[in-house]
């Protein structure tokens, strides 16, 4: 599998403020993880994206920074169109919708540049949102979203056949999207590939398929090894697994407990919480501050059940009691993708963008103060993902981390 780390962290939106980002950050990431290259998961607001696509010469700018510190590309993160770091995003992230051209237009053109980008021999990711937010969302939206990814799949054998590089898009589910779940994925998307649909509204599973972002399967209560078998089972593969884990209170009634999770409550992103009832149901709440109720909401959620809460946590780290993390979950999904059919060619990309929110002191490692301690977290992050998930021993740790940097299957 080859390593990256997402850079949806970083707030830039234009050019300037990328190439930036390459040697303010991702140059550095590379040395302080010991790494002789390293894979950036970028992320290309749209506007960047299309003037990438339409211009050579600044592709060319962007290859040369990129290999002027040791960087290659093989993943990309389109699931936000812009504005990731606004004061305020929450809802604003799942718009354009899989309804609306620009959203189809927008992953067109980052294919076109990843196409551009790719390292000789290696095939490219792009994750994608998941339709949209649940609602509104009608039959209409529903039959717009398959055409656009039919389109999207004959474009995507075009760019094959004209380029040699193979790009695929990943659809990844989110609680309270559309698709939120993986089953809900499988159930929609795979049908959808049947030479029962006309060719304008067929999928092509060869180009289309499925990100497991580890935090959002968490959240689900899924099963790690049977969420990837449903995939594979359904004749889909899982393109691309985003390494995150989720918040997790055990027991949401424990004294201290919501005062502890209450931390995490912020104004920029969604959180999404769920609760695993005694009898195997989930409740679900659409953000924190809703699941801890307040006087205005009460009660929220139940808190009988544990919770787990969609805010990924860096992945070295385990929050102190009573609070934890789910990477339990994260090292059987990436343990069941690595046996799974094409297991070996999904990409893993580490991807904590909720640095800049976390609440001061809650983890083992505070918010981190300005680029030298962001570079350090972000480099143990991918020490921590070489160590646990792609090595079979301790001592493979820098064998592994460096030949899946530079393109090797690890």
């Amino acid at each position: 599998m080859l390593l990256s780390y997402c850079t949806n962290v970083h707030p830039a939106e234009d050019l300037d403020g990328v190439i930036d980002q390459l040697a303010r950050y991702a140059g550095p990431v590379r040395e302080a993880a010991g790494l002789d290259t390293l894979g950036v998961g970028l992320w290309l607001p749209a506007e960047l994206a299309h003037r990438l696509d339409t211009s050579a010469a600044d592709r060319d700018r962007l290859r040369a920074a990129l290999a002027e510190h040791r960087l290659q590309v093989h993943t990309l993160n389109a699931f936000p169109y812009g504005g990731f770091h606004r004061e305020v995003v929450k809802l604003a992230v799942y718009s354009p919708t899989w309804a609306e051209r620009a959203r189809l237009e927008y992953v067109l053109a980052c294919a076109r540049v990843l196409a551009d980008l790719l390292p000789e021999g290696v095939a490219g990711s792009i994750s994608t949102l998941p339709l949209a937010w649940r609602a509104p969302w009608t039959r209409a939206d529903d039959d717009e979203a398959t055409r656009a990814f039919a389109t999207l799949s004959a474009e995507l054998r075009e760019l094959r056949q004209r380029t040699g590089r193979t790009v695929r898009v990943a659809v990844e589910p989110e609680p309270g999207c559309v698709l939120d779940t993986v089953e809900d994925v499988v159930a929609w998307l795979a049908p959808r590939t049947g030479a029962e649909y006309p060719d304008d509204r067929r999928i092509d599973p060869e180009h289309v398929g499925v990100c497991l972002d580890t935090c959002h399967l968490a959240v689900s209560f899924a099963d790690p090894a049977g969420a990837v078998r449903r995939i594979t089972d359904a004749g889909l593969r899982v393109v691309k697994v985003q390494a995150s884990a989720a918040l997790e209170v055990a027991d949401p009634s424990a004294p201290g407990a919501r005062d502890a999770v209450g931390r995490f409550v912020e104004q920029r992103y969604l959180h999404q919480v769920r609760e695993l009832t005694a009898s195997g149901d989930v409740l679900a709440s659409d953000d924190l501050p809703v699941a801890l109720g307040d006087e205005a909401r009460r009660p929220g959620l139940p808190g009988d059940g544990p919770w787990r809460v969609h805010f990924h946590v860096p992945l070295h780290h385990e929050p102190a009691a009573p609070l934890a993390a789910t990477t339990d979950v994260l090292r059987d999904a990436v343990a069941a993708v690595r046996e799974a059919p094409h297991g070996a060619e999904a990409h893993l990309d580490v991807e904590t963008y909720t640095w800049s929110v976390l609440p001061p002191d809650a983890l083992p490692t505070r918010r981190p103060d300005g680029a030298d301690e962001l570079v350090a977290g972000i480099a143990a992050e991918l020490r921590w993902a070489a160590e646990h998930l792609l090595s079979a021993a301790p001592a493979a740790v820098a064998a592994t981390a460096t030949t899946a940097a530079e393109g090797v299957n690890a």
